[in-house]
Formats: structure tokens, sequence, C-alpha cells
């Protein structure tokens, strides 16, 4: 018994080194060198897709590509065995994930987060500039596949598109329904008719959304997310104004989701050694009763 005992010991501690070393297993730092080497143009040394928790040395066991690296995908994606989260949003909280005031402050939610980080043997690195950069947009490329409106899309611009004529309302059921929202809003004349759309997933900024909203192929503009005083004022003011524009809120994480779903497809066609899996990152947002 007694040397079964120490048997299982040196077991279970040759695992827990196994995961802190490449052992001839593919690591996360190798993982991270094959989407570089594979993304088609140089990489950028100014840029957010950098590791931001874990050491890029561990062994990988499963890949997991989500929207936003929260608790609860983290949570799921250790329960699913999968140890190297690619997210394509911040995982701390602020663009640059800096942790300085959280750990002055020993903020108890974030030192959660980084706990079970560590005891789970975590990496997590962010995929958002050069995912972005890819040809066609990554992010792009999957949410018009999840709407459907490959079809409608212009081919000299593909955040425009020019769908089959229906009401803004309608058209907000079925953006809704096909990236499956539960909560959406929109600011507009629901009634008005409108065949031209404009598609600025995420948050690309106000002056974005306003040179959008200036162009005549463009009545209705779908976004991820925007502060209420700048874009959401904007299209309020054309809407009293008599002007034909509409704005539809789709939320940042459901705007940009589909994209890391396409991710995962997309990682498969070169990483064959451990299963790659997307996990959804759950919409925040609740409607009240």
């Amino acid at each position: 018994m007694k040397l079964r005992m120490i048997l299982l010991s040196l077991a279970t501690g040759a695992v827990l080194c196994g995961q802190q070393s490449s052992g001839g297993a593919l690591t996360a730092r190798q993982v991270i060198e094959r989407i570089q080497a594979h993304v088609g143009m140089p990489w950028h040394k100014e840029t957010v897709d950098t590791f931001k928790a874990g050491d890029p040395d561990t062994r990988v066991t499963g890949i997991a590509t989500t929207m936003m690296a929260t608790y609860d995908v983290l949570v799921r994606s250790a329960a699913a065995g999968k140890n190297l989260i690619i997210t394509h949003e911040p995982t701390f909280y602020s663009h640059l994930d800096r942790t300085e005031a959280f750990e002055k402050e020993h903020d108890p939610v974030w030192e959660e987060k980084e706990r079970f980080i560590k005891e789970h043997n975590l990496v997590v690195w962010r995929f958002h500039d050069h995912w972005h950069l890819m040809k066609p947009d990554g992010i792009m490329f999957g949410v018009v596949r999840a709407l459907e409106w490959q079809k409608f899309q212009s081919a000299t611009d593909p955040s425009v598109f020019v769908v089959p004529e229906m009401t803004v309302a309608q058209l907000a059921e079925q953006m809704k329904r096909r990236l499956g929202i539960h909560v959406l809003r929109f600011v507009a004349n629901p009634d008005m008719k409108i065949t031209k759309v404009g598609l600025a997933p995420g948050a690309s900024g106000p002056e974005r959304h306003r040179k959008l909203l200036q162009r005549d192929d463009v009545e209705v503009l779908a976004i991820g997310e925007v502060p209420e005083w700048e874009t959401i004022e904007y299209v309020t003011d054309a809407v009293s104004e008599g002007k034909k524009k509409a704005l539809i809120l789709l939320g940042h994480i459901p705007s940009e989701q589909p994209g890391m779903e396409y991710c995962a497809e997309w990682l498969k066609t070169f990483v064959s050694e451990v299963p790659v899996e997307f996990v959804a990152t759950r919409e925040p947002f609740l409607l009240a009763k």
C-alpha cells in the first residue's frame, strides 16, 4: 500500500510538471507561433495580441476560442479540458489589460479570477488586432455568415449591404434571431422601410459610425456599442429631423461573437494535436420584467 501511494504521488507530480513544460507536446507559445505564421501578414510589434495570463510554456490540453475570457468562460473552458483560452476582447476590464491598480487595491473580483487561472494552469492570449486585419476580417466574415448576408455584401465595401426591403423593426428582429441576441435596442421609426444597411460590429467609435451614417447607401447602421451621448444622440436627432436614418444596437458580445466561432474553425486547419472548441461568451444583459 505504501509503495502504491508513492507511485501515485510520483505520477501526479509528473502530470503537474508536464503542464508547465513542453515535454515534446505542444505549448501555448508554439500555438501562437503557428497563428503568427498563418495570419498572412507581418506580425505587428505594437499590438494587444499578447499573453494576458498564465505561463506561455504550459503544455496545451485543449484550446477554447471566445469573445471575452470572462470568469464564466474560464470555468467552462477548464471543465472541458481546454487550458489555452484565445479571447478577442480584454480579460482584465481595460483595452490594455493593465492590472497594477487591481493588485494595489487587492480587488476581490480580479484576485478571484487570477486565483482560478493559476489553480487550473490556464493560459489566456488575446487575438484582436491581427484577426481584424486578416483578409477577410475574421470577425466580419463570421458575423456576415451568421446573418446569412453574404450575397447582399458590397463588393467594394464589406461594411455595406443591400438587403431585401423590410422595416427597421423587421431588420432588428432578423438580426436578433440570427445572432442569438437576448437584449437588442434600436433608434428609429420602426415602420420605416429600408434596403441599405451598414454594419460596424464591436466598438468602432462615433467617428466611424457617423461617416457610415452620412453615406447615401446607408439608411440603417447596426453596431455593437457606443456611449449613449455619441452616435445614439446623433441618430436620435436625425430621426427627429425626419431624415431616413436608423441605428440598431446589437451589444458588443453578440455583434462580434460569430467571428470567434469561425476562429475555432480556422485554427483547426493547422492545429490538430489538441481539441479546439468555441466557447460562447454569455450575453451579460437581462430584461426587466
